[in-house]
């Protein structure tokens, strides 16, 4: 098993494509933090994950708080020794009208989805850069590059992952520490089979993407032997911003 004791952390992996990535992760033999906000989902992953003979541990992590992120970064070296990989996957979203949105609004998302990913990254490299290296890989969004109204929170703060992640494989080179981002597109994370067909044939692969579609780049970017690959964005939605939309 390729990840065999890697210690992997994965913010916002108390549902949805964060508890995937998890899983996934623990189903290829990885040490499995839980950097999760809520203690009821983050303690659910954690017991799938254990019940399917896996290793994870949940640590309850606000990531809008700097303390938080360090005391999880501390307790995860702390008991694991080390960090290999990192994965910034939490989220939120903010659908309002720019004439309303509010600071204090756009701060909530910019600092989710934005700042946590360079904390958490800043605090975790710390720990690799002692122990030869690591990987980290930041979860952006389709919406980076396209948008539609009312999105500009979101849009701006998965846009700077983009942005945040190829300035970060700069600063972190000399370190052996790598740092990619995944730009998924539609991921159902809801009851799969109520998409409509015809929302699947909006995509050039004839389907909406599922949560495994991530995790599985996520273990590639992170296997060992593809360093090579570094300071990219990687786009997963199943070629739906290659495809020429015109309205009837």
């Amino acid at each position: 098993m390729e990840f065999e004791g890697k210690v992997v952390i994965v913010t916002g992996s108390g549902k949805g494509i964060g508890r995937c990535i998890a899983q996934t992760y623990a189903a290829k033999g990885a040490l499995v933090v839980i950097a999760e906000k809520d203690t009821a989902s983050g303690q659910e992953t954690e017991k799938l994950i254990v019940s399917d003979g896996g290793n994870a541990i949940f640590i309850k992590t606000d990531v809008t708080s700097p303390d938080e992120i360090t005391e999880m970064v501390r307790k995860t070296a702390e008991m694991f020794g080390t960090i290999d990989i990192l994965i910034n996957n939490t989220g939120i979203s903010k659908w309002e009208s720019p004439y309303d949105l509010s600071v204090d609004e756009w701060d909530k998302v910019i600092n989710t989805n934005l700042r946590s990913a360079f904390l958490c990254s800043r605090e975790a490299a710390k720990i690799m850069k002692m122990h030869g290296g690591g990987s980290i890989v930041n979860i952006s969004s389709t919406r980076a590059f396209m948008s539609e109204p009312n999105s500009e929170a979101y849009a701006a703060a998965k846009g700077g992952l983009v942005a945040l992640t190829h300035s970060m494989a700069a600063s972190f080179s000399c370190d052996l520490i790598q740092v990619n981002c995944i730009s998924p597109g539609w991921i159902e994370t809801g009851n799969y089979s109520l998409i409509k067909e015809a929302d699947h044939l909006q995509h050039l692969s004839g389907r909406v993407g599922k949560p495994e579609d991530v995790a599985s780049a996520c273990l590639y970017i992170t296997a060992e032997g593809n360093n090579f690959i570094n300071g990219t964005n990687i786009t997963i939605d199943g070629g739906m911003t290659k495809k020429m939309i015109y309205e009837p």
